[in-house]
């Protein structure tokens, strides 16, 4: 059975509308979340997506809600891990914390048009050559192995080339601006340092995307569930930002539970590679029925049973204790400059932080 045109269309449309309004909302009143208010956001985009799930049930059928449903809760999870490394990055640029809701906004927006491109291409691979799915799930096992063996370092962010290239060429002032990208300053135009921000969010996000994007895929082959389940993943993220605070650090076994999640689907996307087998030196070229196929429910049920486990086991071990975030800004009163110098001159900001910072996945 396909998607029916007309729930795509609408659903394109109507998340379309949802982005632009937040966005509208974000750029009108530019603050930091209370927690109150962050926790009506995030609770309304996780009903959102179960809403969705049920209205694709509804008028498709329970296999794709299925999909979309595991898609979904391993794409979140995988963000909620991003947002150790987004601490990391407002602290290193010194982006002022009435300000960091707008950064991020933007910046999940330049991370879902640069995922879709990355969603468009994997489909059109995968529907060509379905022996890549070897190379997804050894990619996930092996990413899933730096998981457990790298979960007691310290995040840190490194600058990819594309944004040392930018603060190379662009005319940057040393403040900023509110969320202004582009100011005039004694009759000439100038970068403000939330374009880098902007930037350094987005490029981020989307190396994140390099196991994430294989992993849903070897959860359903159809593009549609896995850019809407990326998508609803995303949305809530900046609000979830500002409302785990302290939590974050005491998931300490969110990078275990990611692990075996990202193994789980790396062995399964193995085992589908063989069970459609179609290289002539494994196996003659022929499928290998014997192969078993994971069913979509399982893969649900185990996806939900891992990250339950994870959130009480590090609660447990947690209990008691509330960590909580350094600040990772220069607050606007006191300064709201960004180092443009360089590495050497964001130290500081980054020491601030490293005792916070908490697990992440390893770095590429």
């Amino acid at each position: 059975m396909e998607l029916p045109v007309w729930f795509e269309i609408t659903t394109f449309v109507g998340l379309t509308v949802l982005l632009l309004a937040d966005l509208a909302i974000v750029a009108r009143r530019p603050h930091e979340p209370s927690v109150k208010e962050a926790s009506l956001w995030v609770s309304f985009y996780v009903g959102l997506a179960l809403i969705f799930g049920v209205l694709m049930f509804a008028f498709t059928n329970g296999q794709f809600a299925t999909e979309f449903y595991a898609g979904w809760l391993t794409e979140y999870s995988l963000s909620v891990d991003n947002l150790f490394v987004f601490v990391i990055i407002m602290a290193r640029f010194r982006v002022p914390r009435h300000l960091q809701q707008s950064a991020l906004m933007v910046g999940i927006i330049i991370a879902l048009v640069l995922r879709g491109i990355f969603i468009l291409a994997g489909a059109a691979l995968i529907e060509r050559f379905t022996w890549v799915f070897y190379f997804f799930g050894a990619f996930l096992i092996y990413t899933a192995i730096n998981l457990v063996r790298h979960r007691d370092e310290e995040d840190d962010y490194e600058e990819n080339a594309f944004i040392r290239r930018m603060r190379k060429i662009l005319p940057i002032t040393q403040d900023f601006h509110g969320a202004k990208i582009r100011v005039t300053e004694n009759g000439k135009k100038f970068w403000t340092p939330m374009i880098i921000v902007f930037l350094a969010l987005g490029t981020t996000d989307l190396i994140f995307a390099l196991d994430s994007i294989p992993a849903i895929f070897g959860l359903t082959r159809e593009p549609f569930i896995v850019f809407t389940a990326n998508v609803f993943a995303l949305m809530g993220l900046r609000q979830l930002y500002f409302l785990l605070g302290g939590l974050l650090k005491r998931l300490v076994y969110l990078s275990l539970g990611l692990a075996v999640i990202l193994a789980f689907i790396g062995v399964k996307l193995v085992m589908e590679a063989l069970h459609e087998n179609s290289l002539p030196f494994i196996n003659g070229g022929e499928h290998i029925d014997a192969v078993p196929s994971i069913p979509i429910w399982l893969s649900l049920s185990i996806i939900l049973g891992v990250l339950i486990i994870a959130t009480v086991a590090s609660l447990a071990k947690t209990r008691g204790q509330f960590v909580a975030v350094d600040e990772p800004v220069v607050e606007p009163e006191t300064a709201q400059s960004i180092p443009t110098g360089g590495p050497e001159a964001s130290a500081a900001a980054e020491s601030r932080i490293a005792e916070g910072s908490g697990e992440g996945r390893a770095r590429r």
